[in-house]
Parts: structure tokens; sequence; C-alpha cells
């Protein structure tokens, strides 16, 4: 299989953790992206049904909610995707179900990406000291004061872990899940 495929992510399944309040870009078009790819992608959240996401200044479309948190292991997904928002990460890290399962899944290994405001939950998680971390410019203090280097970038990757601070960074966050990814891919 060429790493140019189309196909180059068939059989991989990708968690995304959203809530109302999602940055309405941030999850569709890295979900569209990695399904593109071959890759099956869950939208996974605190309720059944649907969620309505954010469009930049206002309310934006509802997204079919495909599992419950209650109803997924880390052991189901070979990525967990976090996108941004501030409503929506600012709820799950208030979720104790939703911490516990990105927590597990950034000490997994498996690679967990998160956009914006995104990191929240990853600061909740406590798995971002030591780490470079980059997102939405107004979590560099909460970031720091979590033990992470900060650092103003398109997209930063350290182990596991891959940030990115917005929508216009979606094109190269993308690219370094699909690369992550792929290293799972040769290495399984």
């Amino acid at each position: 299989m060429s790493i140019f495929s189309k196909d180059s992510l068939k059989g991989k399944k990708v968690a995304i953790l959203a809530t109302d309040g999602f940055e309405q870009s941030e999850l569709e078009k890295p979900k569209k992206f990695l399904e593109d790819e071959g890759a099956e992608t869950h939208v996974i959240s605190l309720k059944s049904g649907s969620i309505k996401g954010w469009d930049e200044k206002d309310w934006g479309d509802k997204v079919s909610v495909d599992k419950t948190i209650d109803q997924v292991k880390v052991a189901d997904y070979d990525a967990l995707v976090l996108p941004g928002g501030q409503m929506n990460p600012d709820v799950l890290r208030t979720e104790k179900a939703a911490v516990n399962f990105i927590g597990d899944f950034a000490r997994s290994g498996k690679p967990v990406a998160a956009i914006c405001h995104g990191p929240w939950t990853l600061i909740e998680a406590d798995v971002v000291r030591g780490k470079n971390i980059t997102s939405w410019p107004s979590l560099q203090t909460d970031l720091k004061n979590a033990g992470a280097h900060w650092t103003d970038q398109t997209v930063v990757v350290d182990g596991n872990i891959i940030t990115s601070r917005n929508p216009q960074d979606i094109p190269n966050f993308n690219d370094k899940i699909k690369e992550a990814l792929l290293k799972t891919t040769v290495s399984a």
C-alpha cells in the first residue's frame, strides 16, 4: 500500500471526542480528511443523538453521535482527535469519564491530537507536563502552569501528542495525524 493511496488509513479507527459547542471546522475537516484517507471515524460524546457545533461566531450544524463515552474503550481505537471551540473542551474537562478516556488514551502511546482549546482537556488529564504543546494563544498560561512548554507553531508533535492552534492550521494538523497513524501501521 502506497502512502499516497487514498486508502492509506484503511483499517484504522479514530475516535473524535466532542460535545455541544465544538468548533465546526475542527471536527468536520479532520473527520472528512481521515475518512477520505480510508479511516473509520466515530464521534464520541457525553450523550447520544447529536451535538451542535459552533461556527466561528454563532451556532453551527449538528453532527450525529456514533457512541457515548460510556460505550467506548481505548483499545477500540488507533487515535483520538480533540476538537476545540471554547465550550466543548470546557465541558469535557469537567466530565470524569471523558477526562479518564483522554488520559488513558494519552498514556497508551496512541496518537492524541488536540486543536485550539482542545488542550484544556489534556491539562485536566494531566498529560502535558514536560511536553512541547501549542494551542489557541489564550491557553498559553494554563499550559505553562500545567508544566507544558508552550510554543506558537502551526502544529507541534511531542511523542504521541499532536497539538495545533486554530482552524487555519487544520491542513498541517491533519497531515500530522495521518503521519502518526501511518507510523502505527508500519510498526504493527
